[in-house]
Formats: C-alpha cells, structure tokens, sequence
C-alpha cells in the first residue's frame, strides 16, 4: 500500500471532487467508509447529493471557521490522504477500509489515540483499490494538529497493514532515492514523443559527465557540449563555481521558457559540492615519461572491481559505501565506450544500479580513488575492439553487484536490494553478448591432451572446491586456452592459476571457469616474473613458514644474540 499526503485550502473543492466523476469518469459509487465520529453525512447515500455535500463541509469546517475568528487558523488547512493498494492485492470491503484508514489518522497525528480533540476527518471510497481521507487541521481546542512526518508515520503503519491483511509488501525506501518524474512530467514526456522524462534525462547526462570528469572544469564542460543541453554555471563573488542549473533545449514551459533542474533536484548526490568530493577523490595515472610498464587502465578497473566484495565484507560501512558509488561510476562510464549491440543493456544496468549507490550510510569517497581513477584513464584510452576487456570487466562487475545486494539486505534497503537485483539482469545480459565470442574463439584452440590432463590437475588442486563444477562448464576450453597463452608468455600456469583462485571467493561467480578464465587472462598480461624473483619469492614463502617462533622457544635466542660478542666483518 501506498499514501500520497498533500494539503490544500478549499475543503469544499476537495470534497467536490472526491464525489465527481473524476479526471476521466474513473469514479464509481462514491461514498463513506468512516467518519471522525461515525455519523458524518454521506453524500453518496442520499437523493439530494448538493445539499448533503454542503453539510459536510460545513461539519468539517467547524472549527476551521472558529478558529479563523481567532486569526488561528492556517491558509493551507485541509489535509489529503490517499491510500491504495497494490495491483495484485485483493479487493478490501468498506470495513476494512475503514479500520485502515482510522490507523492511519491515529498514525500521522490527525486523530491522536483516546484524544476527544482531534481532528475532524471522512474517509470516501469510489474505487476498488484506493481510499481518499479528507481532513481539516484543527483540532477540538482550536489549535493546529502535530502531524510532523506524517508521510513517514503512514508509511510505517501500512507496512504492518500490508502484514496484518496478508497484502503485497510494497519495498520502501530511505529518503535517499532520487524524486522521481511528476505525473505531470510523464505525460509531457508521452506528449512530446519521449520515453522518458527530461529530469531522468537530464540526470544521465549529468551522471555520466561526473564519471568521465576529472575536475570540475571538465565536468562543466562536458555538460555544456552536450547536444540539446542547456547549462547555467553559478558563482560565487569570488568567481568560483557554486553550482549550475540545466536543462533541455526542448523542454519549456507555457511561456516558451526552459524548464532548469539544480544538481541536487535530479538526484541527492548530484550537487555541485558532492560531485567534486566525488571528483577529487579519484587516483589518475599520471603520465609515463620513462616508458615504464605499467598495467592497462582496463586491468586496473577490473582489479578494483574485483576487490569490492572484499571491501564490503569489512566493518567499515562507510568505505563500503564509497566503494558502491565508484561502482555506479563505473557502469556509467563503461556504458560510454560499449559497442552499439549492448550499450542499451549497460545503459539500463547503470540507471538500475544508481538507487544501489545511495543509502543513509555515509560514503567516504577517499577509500575508492583506485576504481575512481582508473575508470578516468580508461575513457582516454582506446576500447579494446575484441571484447575481451569489457568481459573481463562485467565478469568482475557481476560479482560486486551481487555482493552490494547482499550488503544491503544485510542493512534492510530494501529499495537498493532490489535496484542491485535488477541490475544483475541487465548485466548478465551483456556479459553474455560480449563474452560468448570471444569464449567460443577461445576454445577452438584447445591444447593437446596431455596438456589438457595437466592443466586439470592444476585446477583441481587450485580451486578444490569448483574443481567438478568448472569441468562440467563448456568455458573450461577457455580456460585451457588462456592458461596455455600465460604459459607461452613465461607464466607459470599453477602459479597463475593458484593466484586467480586465491584473489576473491568463486561461491557467487554463476560460472567459476569463466571467471578464472579472466583472471588469468588478465593477470598474463603483466611481465612474467624473473627466475630471480621466483627465486626471491621461494625463500620468502619458506621464511614465513618455518620462522614462526612459539613464545617460550623465543627466550633462549634472545638471551644468546645479547651476550654474544659481534662479530667483525
């Protein structure tokens, strides 16, 4: 169930519209289901409706014009509440209804419990699946009603209906989601021949310029480039930026004006201040004169992707939450450089994810400059044409998706649990559009069977665990074939493959051989390790397993290292 609250001034057209036709003749049978006292006239059960309308609001008004006498009395004293129920719900008969909506005066104030004073209020039905509750705000001893969050006091009191009546439980939010499109928006937006709002609209656009900015300069200039984008840059008297105004060439009002949205009217997050805390933590390569190695920007994202179900597994809520908004970024980002077949699914994927990005935690964005930062610099390079980056990528981001749902369902965000899961669809969608080839082109240069056998040993003894269920994947061919392509580039296979299993957990990967099949793909790009690294490597692991003094052996050193005598080089 869900409660629209707004307030007004005229009780009487309030109540002349709850007993009209309605917009669109959409009002049937109009009448009364409860009443602040249970003997309010109805004027849906008598032959004279206009006369018995007028003792309504005349009976409502009571107070309203005792307390105007008094100069008590505020402009805006009508209170309008309505209550609907989902699609599916069953249709509730007039008692139902009128218990639902005598919780909800009790809930929001109108009405306190066991309170003689309380407002006068009228609950009409001339729907199936939705109530109106018309009240004034003044109470018995002329003084205005305390109905102070009263949208969330009726939230919360039809989230117990919605159990008790055995209703569908609507998913709730936090108060951090974005304002979602008017319906007055909406149907100019079908008016004018768009599938969407211009605020939607407009908030991809500005999201996108945030992820591929690396200063607010830029950030404000991508937005200014932006075909059919109007931009408005406020200043401060010192001439900095304070914040902007945008809008759409196309979208204006009566008069022929733009209609503007501030940053932080499209979304929370979407302010000028919070975009460059956003952008000023971010780490971007810096140029290589001495032409030293360094790994791809691709690789580096996918690193820090993979590393966020770790993040998330951490006490600090706080770094979690950074780490989700640098994700979001990402897929904003990633959606930019996708070829035409699948930018409409990463498209979906981003906006999906951007209510996953927010909650009441508060995000410290410092902890995420590594994925910040190479998502930047991976808009600056060239996209990979043969699909494997971008795979890699969502290989990585599949997992992190599935850790943020299971973050916030730990924390019960219920709204970002559900944005994480519709996420998933859009980019399982892609994955296996951009994966699919390259795989299949993988796996046609399967190694000898001598090698095979060798590799499966390998794997066996590096992921025990998914051994049987990456043997039972037509991607283990893939596999094979990276790890035969590591090998010739001076990997050692076991190693590779031992490092791959050990970076995160496989239990959420839906296929744990394509997802080491990216690993290793991935980690054989870096230089193979010199035989005196290896070396040093060994000693160090052998050093770390047999120097592991208990704490009573380690006396009898300790006494023998101070009284014996040094020794002369």
């Amino acid at each position: 169930m869900i409660a629209k609250i707004s307030s007004g001034k005229s009780t009487a057209g309030l109540i002349r519209y709850l007993y009209g036709p309605g917009r669109a003749n959409e009002h049937t049978d109009p009448h009364l289901v409860a009443s602040w006292d249970g003997f309010a006239p109805d004027p849906g059960r008598t032959d004279d409706t206009a006369a018995t309308k007028k003792l309504l609001v005349a009976d409502l008004d009571l107070r309203v014009q005792q307390a105007r006498r008094l100069g008590r009395a505020p402009e805006q004293h009508v209170w309008h509440c309505s209550v609907r129920a989902a699609p599916g719900d069953r249709i509730l008969d007039d008692a139902e209804w009128a218990d639902i909506a005598r919780r909800v005066v009790t809930a929001t104030g109108i009405t306190p419990t066991e309170d003689p004073d309380g407002c006068r209020w009228v609950a009409v039905r001339h729907a199936n699946d939705h109530i109106h509750i018309a009240a004034t705000k003044i109470r018995g001893d002329l003084r205005t009603a305390r109905h102070w969050n009263d949208y969330l006091t009726a939230d919360r009191e039809l989230a117990a209906v919605e159990k008790e009546y055995g209703l569908f439980q609507v998913v709730r939010g936090d108060r951090t989601a974005a304002k979602r499109p008017t319906r007055a928006e909406q149907e100019k937006a079908r008016r004018t021949g768009h599938d969407k709002p211009a605020r939607v609209r407009l908030r991809t656009f500005v999201r996108t310029a945030a992820a591929a900015a690396t200063n607010t300069e830029e950030f404000l200039g991508l937005l200014t480039r932006t075909n059919g984008v109007l931009v408005e840059v406020l200043h401060f008297p010192s001439g900095e930026p304070r914040g902007y105004k945008i809008a759409l060439e196309d979208d204006t009002n009566t008069g022929g004006e733009p209609v503007w949205f501030s940053g932080s009217t499209l979304s929370p997050d979407l302010s000028l201040p919070k975009i460059q805390s956003r952008l000023t933590a971010a780490d971007i390569p810096a140029d290589n004169p001495h032409g030293r190695l360094r790994p791809h920007p691709w690789h580096q994202a996918t690193a820090a992707t993979e590393r966020i179900p770790h993040h998330l597994g951490r006490p600090e809520a706080e770094a979690a939450q950074a780490h989700l908004a640098a994700l979001g970024e990402a897929l904003d980002a990633v959606a930019l450089t996708a070829p035409p077949d699948i930018r409409t699914e990463l498209r979906a994927a981003a906006s999906a994810f951007e209510r996953a990005t927010r909650s009441r935690v508060h995000a410290e964005h410092h902890h995420a400059r590594a994925l910040r930062g190479a998502v930047k610099a991976m808009l600056h390079e060239p996209t990979p044409k043969d699909g494997a980056f971008l795979a890699m990528f969502l290989d990585a981001a599949l997992l992190a998706v599935i850790a943020a749902a299971r973050w916030h369902d730990q924390r019960q965000h219920n709204q970002q649990t559900a944005a994480a899961h519709q996420t998933l669809l859009h980019l399982q969608t892609a994955y296996d559009r951009t994966s699919s080839g390259y795989l299949l082109a993988a796996a046609q240069h399967r190694p000898p069977q001598k090698v095979a056998v060798r590799y499966a040993q390998l794997i066996r003894q590096a992921a025990p665990a998914h051994a049987d269920q990456v043997f039972a994947d037509p991607a283990t061919d893939a596999l094979t074939t990276a790890l035969v392509d590591a090998e010739a580039a001076g990997h050692d296979p076991g190693r590779l493959l031992q490092q791959a299993a050990d970076e995160r957990a496989l239990d959420d990967a839906r296929s744990p051989a394509r997802t080491l099949a990216w690993r290793v793909h991935r980690l054989s790009q870096r230089p193979a390790p010199s035989q005196r690294a290896l070396a040093a490597q060994k000693r160090s692991t052998v050093l770390r397993h047999v120097v592991s003094p208990e704490p009573a052996a380690s006396a009898t050193p300790t006494a023998t290292t101070s009284t014996s005598r040094p020794r002369r080089r």
